[in-house]
């Protein structure tokens, strides 16, 4: 939207209304700030709009309000970007596709969530050392915010704890209502304060939403002082070994990246100081001290969050592969969505597309491919008029835990699942009511008596959806594989992304597949919080063969073709904005 500087640190529903207030100032916009999974926002809620437009940035939450709009009936204009990639397409109860009537591959993309309040890789925290230094000496962008995300889904939803905490954090230190940089700014680029504020207040803060912690290690906080306090009785007594290898390849210990911090902090204060006013540093990894800053703020971050700290070398080559996003995409896209929306309102949904940006012309100088939108998938375990599926997993060792969070809300979206069994008697295995099945958690599913041939029926209340769950029953899964949903390809246990250093990262929004349909085996293109939605080869090629696109304007297969050329060609990750 319009400045972007003032933009930073506030919310982006705000900032929206705000930026189109400007140019439209009889528009009535109501702004929310919230988790579009809360229960608040039920089906009579989606109800009330003639169309939805998505811009979300994970997978739970495309696949939640892909439900909430089927369950309302209200047409949905689902989309996405990936570097220069992008894809728009319109889902209409019993008309088009769903969002989830074809499997889709894994999503290699990180939420902004992730990346602010609960880093579980090495990587998250690099990317977190990246945004924060464009926030401190850098552009300041809204898209990469560092402080606690207060609208994360699994936060707390009690709203007078939200408003507690949000008068807590306005008190001093904190960088609410001033952006990173002023506040920074007001300090004098303190290097105490500034670690003070991101490494111990900042994690005090994201431990009262105590929600995330409850199933994670909680972050530990981090003070200056007492770091400082506890190397000098650490030095009096120890005789440092001589480290082995290059400076480089060395993983320091948490004081070293503490004085590190410290250090670049003041350099890079100085050279802010020396270009004048209003300057910006550009971040360069072949720049030391900004290297040293991604690098001390990145480890400081893994070991509050208790992972093992990585060495500069290493940084440095994962840092290196996240390539800056292109705006020009997310405008593009934004104005596709716009006229699918035009012609829904004005009662032509059939004349809707699924319209592809792709990164080289085609054939035919288009960058756009128009595409025909496909019917329902027939077999959907979603919008089908009667979803069923047949899970094989073994009944003696999946217990009701795992059925509820791996198999219920993971693999299948579930937000509230209630389970009954169909055993002529009704029995509840798992309700959605806190406290009433709790109990049922670590018993395995058996000893309900489900066996091979059982049937689940599960029913998500807020998203009107009810799921029938054929159980078959199997003790030769592959190791690690809890469970198989049959009719698909078996997934395969998914490898942790690698921490090898070299690999590609995208940053952006969302659930992107920036690569043919082989990005699955190489395991090695990483988005970070990409805008993606599938990309045009999530479709065209991930899907494989199952895509007859009846393709307007243009042979399916020379499309199909150039598309995956094109895609082959970039191997660097992309930076989705």
């Amino acid at each position: 939207g319009g400045d972007r500087k003032s933009t930073v640190g506030r919310s982006k529903a705000e900032v929206a209304k705000e930026s189109v207030l400007q140019f439209c100032a009889e528009a009535d916009i109501i702004a929310y700030h919230d988790s579009i999974m809360n229960p608040d926002y039920n089906v009579e809620f989606f109800r009330q709009f003639t169309l939805v437009m998505n811009a979300l940035d994970n997978r739970a939450a495309r696949n939640h309000v892909n439900r909430m709009c089927l369950a309302a009936d209200v047409p949905l204009i689902e989309s996405g970007t990936a570097g220069y990639l992008g894809q728009v397409t319109v889902i209409k109860k019993g008309l088009t596709e769903c969002y989830e009537c074809h499997p889709k591959p894994a999503q290699k993309t990180f939420p902004g969530c992730t990346i602010r309040n609960t880093p579980s890789e090495p990587i998250h925290c690099i990317v977190w050392a990246k945004y924060l230094f464009n926030q401190l000496f850098g552009e300041e962008d809204a898209d990469q915010e560092v402080s606690p995300d207060t609208a994360d889904p699994e936060a707390s939803w009690e709203p007078a704890e939200a408003v507690d905490r949000a008068t807590a954090s306005n008190e001093d230190g904190d960088i609410k209502r001033v952006s990173t940089k002023q506040w920074a700014k007001s300090t004098g680029y303190d290097p105490v304060k500034l670690f003070n504020k991101l490494f111990k207040d900042d994690i005090r803060y994201l431990l009262t939403m105590d929600k995330l912690w409850k199933k994670r290690t909680p972050p530990i906080p981090l003070d200056y002082t007492d770091l400082q306090k506890n190397e000098k009785n650490l030095t009096d007594h120890s005789n440092e070994s001589p480290s082995l290898g290059l400076k480089d390849q060395q993983v320091l210990d948490v004081h070293s990246y503490a004085c590190l911090f410290s250090a670049s902090v003041a350099t890079l204060r100085e050279q802010l100081l020396n270009k004048g006013d209003g300057a910006e540093l550009i971040w360069d990894k072949d720049d030391a001290p900004a290297m040293d800053f991604v690098t001390a703020a990145a480890n400081l971050r893994m070991h509050i969050f208790s992972m093992n700290m990585k060495s500069r070398f290493d940084i440095k080559s994962m840092a290196g592969n996240i390539i800056p996003a292109i705006a020009t995409t997310n405008a593009v896209i934004a104005g596709l969505i716009v006229l699918e929306g035009l012609k829904i309102l004005s009662g032509n949904i059939e004349k809707c597309k699924t319209v592809f940006l792709n990164k080289q012309p085609n054939p035919k100088k288009k960058l756009l491919v128009p595409c025909a939108l496909d019917p329902p998938n027939a077999n959907c375990y979603v919008c089908a008029s009667r979803p069923e599926v047949t899970v094989k997993l073994d009944v003696n060792k999946v217990t009701v835990q795992t059925l509820q969070d791996k198999i219920l809300k993971e693999r299948f979206a579930m937000v509230m699942p209630d389970v009954q069994i169909e055993d002529g008697k009704g029995t509840i295995l798992i309700s959605s009511e806190e406290g009433e099945t709790e109990g049922n958690n670590s018993k395995n599913i058996s000893d309900f008596g489900i066996r091979n041939g059982s049937r689940l029926q599960a029913d998500d209340f807020l998203q009107d959806y009810t799921l029938l769950i054929n159980i078959i029953h199997s003790d030769d899964l592959e190791k690690d594989v809890e469970f198989e949903i049959v009719g698909e390809a078996p997934e395969k246990a998914v490898p942790k992304p690698s921490e090898d250093a070299t690999k590609n990262v995208t940053n952006g929004r969302g659930d992107a597949q920036p690569s043919t349909s082989t990005a699955q085996d190489q395991g090695d293109l990483l988005i970070l919080d990409s805008d993606e939605e599938g990309s045009p080869l999530a479709n065209a090629t991930a899907v494989g063969g199952n895509l007859k696109r009846k393709l307007e304007d243009e042979d399916l297969s020379e499309t199909k073709r150039m598309r995956i050329e094109t895609e082959n060609e970039g191997d660097d990750i992309i930076e989705l904005d």
